[in-house]
């Protein structure tokens, strides 16, 4: 998963966003790297305690979203990708092969 990949290569975790601002900073980050590909960040939408609910793996506090409309999605766990090209947030299957922004 990502989220390991984060913690074991970089001792870091995946990015969480909490503002429109570092959401597209983040958006540009990712445009340098890789024009095509939307990368990884660190949202997890999955069910807890009986209710789908979005999370940030850092257990940072759950204070803005940017999903695209028809997002997140209820059904399986899902990881979260932002779109280089509009900055939105689509729900995704964890085990995709693709970007990813660490922060530390």
């Amino acid at each position: 998963a990502p989220q390991r990949h984060c913690q074991s290569v970089y001792q870091g975790q995946l990015a969480s966003v909490h503002s429109s601002a570092r959401n597209q900073e983040l958006q540009k980050l990712a445009k340098t790297y890789n024009k095509l590909v939307s990368p990884w960040i660190g949202a997890v939408t999955s069910r807890r305690e009986g209710k789908w609910q979005s999370y940030w793996e850092d257990s940072s506090s759950w204070n803005f979203a940017n999903w695209a409309p028809g997002h997140p999605l209820h059904g399986i766990t899902t990881c979260t990708t932002l779109s280089v090209r509009n900055g939105l947030w689509r729900s995704r299957i964890c085990y995709q092969f693709r970007p990813f922004i660490c922060q530390y």
